[in-house]
């Protein structure tokens, strides 16, 4: 996997600016987590556009950690952003007791993360309807490979700036970025990464360590179902189950910035 982060926020900055270009919009609005993938996000942005056109919403509900609003707002701070704090509890109660009455209980786990995570995406959707700006969605390319969002939810978006960005890159343009100064907290680096969706939630409940994910995902991509990574082969196996369980997500997800053709 070789990954030269310089050129790659290159490519991803020129991208962004090609494709508002291209919807004749120079404003986005972006979610701020608090995580990794959010904040290089940020940074992207206003790198292509410029801070005053970047704003950030921080949507924190029971399951987000104390720190998770901390470090988003560092960030903002650090990119001199405009940001608003709107928690979505109140919306998430709304929405389990409409769902109570049709169906009784709602008992699934997985029901529930995605409704925060729809809320969400259709708040975002709503700040950017209301400034005549674009939703910008934060995943990466990890992440979708294997389903690892939500649909109608984080995955909203015009495009997705780290949609051709696998998670371990991401880090390595964080550090890049950070190069000639703290534009992404080293906190948020330094952290493991969480949906925050339920308590105690860590990405490695449901996934191999990225490290590891990451190089399944380069061979699956690059040689097709024949890599067999010897010491992981049972992680080999869950990821390529996920991967086309999960097909579908990635192609009604917003479209992902291939930085390659601005390289």
């Amino acid at each position: 996997m070789n990954f030269e982060p310089e050129m790659a926020l290159r490519g991803i900055v020129t991208g962004i600016q090609n494709a508002l270009e291209s919807m004749r919009i120079n404003k986005v609005v972006i979610g701020l987590s608090g995580g990794i993938d959010s904040a290089v996000t940020a940074a992207l942005a206003v790198r292509a556009i410029g801070s005053e056109k970047v704003h950030g919403y921080i949507m924190p509900s029971e399951y987000s950690a104390p720190e998770s609003a901390e470090y988003a707002y560092k960030l903002a701070r650090n990119l001199g952003i405009e940001y608003d704090t709107i928690p979505i509890d109140d919306a998430l109660v709304v929405l389990k007791k409409s769902l109570l009455e049709s169906l009784g209980q709602v008992t699934g786990t997985v029901t529930e993360e995605n409704l925060q995570a729809r809320i969400r995406g259709v708040l975002l959707m709503a700040y950017a309807n209301e400034n005549n700006a674009v939703v910008v969605a934060t995943g990466n390319k990890s992440e979708a490979f294997v389903g690892y969002c939500t649909l109608y939810g984080d995955t909203v978006g015009a495009f997705a700036p780290l949609g051709h960005i696998f998670k371990t890159e991401v880090y390595k343009i964080a550090d890049f970025l950070n190069k000639d100064g703290e534009h992404i907290p080293q906190e948020i680096i330094d952290r493991a990464p969480s949906a925050e969706l339920s308590p105690g939630q860590k990405d490695t409940d449901a996934l191999p360590p990225y490290d590891i994910l990451d190089v399944i995902l380069a061979h699956y991509e690059d040689e097709g179902k024949q890599y067999v990574l010897d010491k992981h082969i049972d992680d080999v196996e869950n990821v390529i189950e996920r991967i086309e369980k999960n097909a579908y997500k990635w192609r009604q997800s917003a479209p992902a910035l291939d930085y390659r053709k601005y390289i």
